[in-house]
């Protein structure tokens, strides 16, 4: 009998179940890390992260997905407006200069707009507040739908964008609008914000040392045709008052406005 290859035949088959076991070993370690981080709550991932928050609602919140047609601006739209001279581009987009411009406060706080807004724009009422813009010179309002926001979506539909001059007065503006709104389907629950945070967190999204310093429910287009869009509830989160990120309300899919996935279809 060869010893000496039974021997070589021992070791190579110990070396072989040594690293067997040693797989055996890693995968259930892994498995083991993974299941304590499914475990660890949102909380406890944001106060590692020293992410700080404002008081979330706990309480169930139901609600629908929307649909609203794009709307074609007419000569009898423009007749019902003073003051102001019109064009119409590509059907949905009123473009309007002032006869005379209008003078906003020294810091434009929207306050000081919204006489101006309610008393010349269109449908001036279902419009908010946004954004303004110093280094463009631009006042950006969206249209809200039941009191949320319909975010920023395919062509850049539901908004108005106020132009400024160098003395703090409004010249021109541009707008869009979202009519015949309706609800599809029936409620359902929309999840957690702590747990759309948690989604951002979990992806990188949300620097440590951050404060959310605004939670908000929306819509963002889900389907964006060329007539209409289809908009699903949506979480918005502002991070350091700045940044906004977004998380679809019913499949948590985080919400990257300006790819290419917010282009028209046909």
């Amino acid at each position: 009998m060869d010893w000496s290859r039974i021997k070589t035949i021992f070791i190579i088959t110990f070396l072989i179940l040594d690293v067997y076991l040693l797989y055996q070993l890693m995968a259930k370690h892994s498995a083991n890390q993974l299941e304590m981080m499914k475990e660890t709550s949102v909380e406890d991932q944001l106060k590692a992260a020293d992410i700080t928050y404002e008081a979330m609602p706990k309480a169930a919140i139901k609600d629908q997905y929307v649909r609203a047609k794009i709307k074609e601006f007419t000569k009898e739209d423009t007749e019902k407006l003073k003051n102001q001279a019109f064009s119409i581009r590509e059907k949905s987009v009123l473009v309007s200069k002032l006869t005379e411009p209008y003078q906003l406060d020294e810091n434009a706080e929207p306050v000081s707009l919204s006489g101006f807004i309610n008393e010349n724009i269109l449908f001036g009422r279902e419009y908010q507040y946004w954004e303004k813009d110093d280094r463009e010179k631009t006042i950006t309002y969206f249209q809200q739908y039941q009191n949320k926001f319909l975010y920023q979506n395919a062509n850049g539909n539901g908004k108005i964008v106020f132009e400024l001059n160098d003395k703090n007065q409004i010249v021109s503006y541009e707008q869009t609008y979202f009519e015949d709104i309706k609800k599809l389907d029936v409620k359902e629950e929309v999840i957690q914000p702590l747990k759309a945070l948690g989604i951002l967190v979990q992806k990188g999204l949300i620097e440590p040392k951050s404060k959310i310093t605004k939670v908000e429910l929306g819509y963002s287009t889900i389907v964006p045709l060329a007539s209409s869009q289809v908009f699903a509830p949506t979480w918005r989160f502002v991070i350091d008052n700045g940044k906004s990120l977004y998380v679809n309300a019913f499949e948590g899919q985080v919400i990257p406005f300006g790819s290419e996935e917010n282009e028209i279809t046909e």
